[in-house]
């Protein structure tokens, strides 16, 4: 629908047709934002927006779109960039991969980069102008608590998620009195449909009481962002635990755990 019809500031999601983009379409549809939807499943992302509508009374746009592409990121932040109604943006898409880099495909791990790397920047560069013009706007950037470390059968995934987590630590300082906030969220393992989509068998090294819940980990985020929370949010006191250790754990410590969970992924 037209983005001028309703008076209602809109939301938008990246990677919403499932996991965590889903459980955060839904959260910020209670909380009374219209919703636009991205991901590559037009029709997938339509039904979430029909039935959040419904049970809301918000309006939900779904956008089919593969932030992999260039142009096709240069069409959403055209469309950001000219949306007057945004309040908040949600950097959620992205996927991991297991394997060591020297047999993975090429084009796979540039598409990481693109998404994790690229995208996320572009969309947040293109939303910000109007947001600070606006003096109020939100910006989450779904990282990982893999930001805080380095992983065999992870290499990438763990490189460009410590990119969000630092580019959202130095943007946090730049907005400073704008109205803006940003926010890095580092959820650890989550149940969602992100492992099986890579490959990785969740029965294998991780422990059952290290998964964390969709709802949960988007409730800490929204939390946080609308109550003057954090930049860093790390969702579960576990979560914050490893996260201090990994801060300061020796290096020869760290590779051992890691070979341990590393086999899962390699």
């Amino acid at each position: 629908m037209a983005h001028h019809t309703t008076p209602r500031p809109l939301a938008v999601v990246t990677g919403a047709s499932a996991g965590l983009g889903k459980a955060f379409a839904a959260q910020l549809a209670a909380r009374g934002f219209d919703l636009l939807l991205v991901a590559r499943d037009g029709a997938r992302l339509s039904a979430i927006g029909t039935e959040l509508a419904a049970r809301h009374g918000i309006s939900a746009e779904a956008f089919p779109c593969d932030l992999i592409q260039t142009d096709e990121v240069t069409r959403l932040c055209e469309r950001l960039a000219s949306d007057p109604r945004i309040s908040v943006l949600v950097n959620n898409a992205g996927f991991g991969t297991k394997g060591k880099l020297a047999n993975r495909p090429e084009r796979e791990q540039v598409g990481m980069l693109d998404l994790h790397v690229q995208a996320a920047m572009r969309l947040t560069q293109a939303t910000l102008p109007g947001m600070i013009g606006r003096k109020q706007g939100r910006i989450i950037v779904v990282a990982s608590v893999a930001s805080f470390t380095a992983s065999p059968g992870n290499v990438n995934y763990c490189a460009t998620k410590a990119y969000q987590r630092v580019f959202c630590e130095g943007l946090a300082m730049e907005l400073q009195g704008t109205g803006v906030a940003v926010q890095a969220l580092c959820p650890g393992f989550t149940h969602t449909e992100f492992h099986d989509r890579a490959g990785i068998d969740k029965s294998v090294g991780i422990p059952a009481f290290l998964w964390l819940d969709a709802d949960r980990v988007v409730r800490a985020s929204l939390d946080a962002i609308f109550n003057g929370g954090p930049v860093v949010v790390v969702p579960g006191k576990r979560y914050q635990l490893i996260v201090l250790a990994l801060r300061y754990m020796p290096q020869w410590v760290r590779r051992i755990l890691q070979g341990r969970y590393g086999k899962a992924r390699t």
